[in-house]
């Protein structure tokens, strides 16, 4: 995994191949940037897990029963 605040992402082969490349890796703009999507992206995963689980909760419990 390579995340904007690691290591990796400083030492990285693509962002050496060009100096333009390379300020722009480096920007806390971009960083932000991917940053900000990776936390948006990993929101709307835990979201589709979270109504996966509660979905199956409700399929497997049947339906309501009448009370007399």
């Amino acid at each position: 995994m390579i995340a904007p605040w690691s290591v990796f992402w400083d030492h990285n082969r693509f962002a050496a191949t060009s100096a333009a490349v390379e300020a722009l890796m480096g920007s806390p703009f971009v960083r932000g940037g991917v940053t900000g999507v990776g936390v948006i992206t990993m929101i709307a995963g835990l979201s589709e897990v979270l109504s996966l689980v509660t979905s199956r909760r409700r399929e497997t419990a049947g339906p309501p029963q009448a009370q007399e």
